[in-house]
């Protein structure tokens, strides 16, 4: 096979209608655009466009991706933990809960709960009270003979009518 044979299999391609070539072609005059008006003319853009008024797509509130009550949690790793416990900023004897982070000043506020995380190493064999936990955290603390306590969520009341 030479490249001068080369040719496209039967029917793969179809001649484009040359529009507005005359009435006696079938799309002449207005090219299959109907009568007057902006849609009839070359560079339309009215996507959306309601004739001034504010369109619906605007007209609607911005929600995205994010969720409308979103549950916004502070983390801990278990490296600032051992370092405050080193620091004597935390007492590894007592039970460590949220409130105690916050006061030993390791967290600004404990927001919608606290998580704990696993990044570091923790030696101190500790108590500890949170929201929430990765399950690489709590065995890291419980191989270190500590015992960590997730605490249950509050439940959404419910209205009843």
């Amino acid at each position: 096979m030479k490249l001068n044979e080369l040719a496209d299999n039967p029917g793969s391609t179809q001649e484009l209608m040359r529009v507005g070539r005359g009435v006696g072609s079938g799309k002449g005059k207005t090219g299959g655009r109907g009568v007057k008006g902006q849609k009839s003319r070359r560079g339309v853009s009215i996507n959306g466009f309601e004739g001034g008024q504010m369109p619906l797509h605007m007209r609607m509130p911005k929600r995205g991706f994010n969720p409308l009550a979103p549950k916004r949690t502070v983390w801990i790793n278990l490296g600032d933990l051992q370092k405050a416990i080193d620091n004597k900023t935390l007492d590894a004897k007592n039970e460590i809960t949220e409130d105690a982070l916050v006061a030993s000043g390791l967290l600004r506020r404990k927001k919608d709960g606290v998580r704990l995380l696993a990044r570091g190493e923790l030696k101190a064999k500790v108590n500890i009270t949170v929201s929430g936990a990765s399950a690489a955290a709590v065995a890291a603390v419980e191989k270190a003979g500590g015992k960590v306590t997730v605490l249950s969520p509050p439940k959404a009341e419910t209205a009843t009518a």
